[in-house]
């Protein structure tokens, strides 16, 4: 599990196929406290760590990404330098300072529109048919592992204030029209979305 703040910014080191595509990550984390078998979240998909290491004092670590994962995410948009928020999961007695975030993206939204507020972005993103249900207004969701509050719902569309400090520290600041982002949605919303199905399928 994560809260959706994001503890790093780093970005694709390589990327290698052979079976499962194999990305490498430059960070600023401390790799020396992190174990093979942990989890990441990068950009929003959970990842487990299976390398790491440090060249020259720049630490980095691996993770292989399935053909499926790469198909459902923008994980497969990904090329080398392409910037990568990070999050290492969440502790017992860690600060929940977000929401809870799975990391299991449920879609990829599409950004609509970037409109400057002052020294904040409203950023309007369209969601997948089958999920822009579950969006409302002052709830929550993920964006590439960001915690967000919703503003407002219109249809499929929804928009979201982003603040300087989460503009700078993450990958939002360089979203414009036309780039596409992992989505995913509020765990509680999701539930409640599957117990209206199974009691309408009764």
């Amino acid at each position: 599990m994560f809260t959706g703040i994001i503890t790093d910014l780093g970005k694709v080191r390589s990327i290698k196929a052979s079976g499962d595509t194999r990305f490498e990550f430059s960070t600023g984390f401390d790799m020396a406290g992190v174990d093979i078998g942990a989890s990441i979240c990068c950009s929003g998909a959970c990842l487990t760590v299976v390398d790491l290491g440090s060249d020259r004092g720049d630490p980095w670590f691996a993770a292989d990404v399935s053909a499926e994962t790469l198909s459902k995410t923008t994980l497969g948009d990904w090329r080398e330098a392409t910037p990568v928020n990070f999050e290492r999961a969440l502790k017992v007695g860690d600060e929940m300072g977000g929401h809870i975030v799975s990391g299991h993206v449920d879609g990829v939204a599409d950004v609509v529109a970037v409109t400057p507020e002052g020294s904040s972005r409203r950023l309007v993103f369209e969601a997948p048919g089958a999920l822009s249900p579950m969006i409302a207004a002052k709830g929550s969701v993920a964006i590439d592992g960001v915690s967000l509050t919703v503003n407002e719902v219109d249809d499929n569309q929804f928009g979201i204030n982003v603040i300087p400090h989460t503009l700078e520290n993450t990958t939002l600041g360089g979203l414009e029209p036309g780039l596409r982002v992992n989505l995913e949605i509020d765990m509680l919303a999701r539930y409640v979305a599957r117990l209206v199905q199974m009691d309408r399928n009764k």
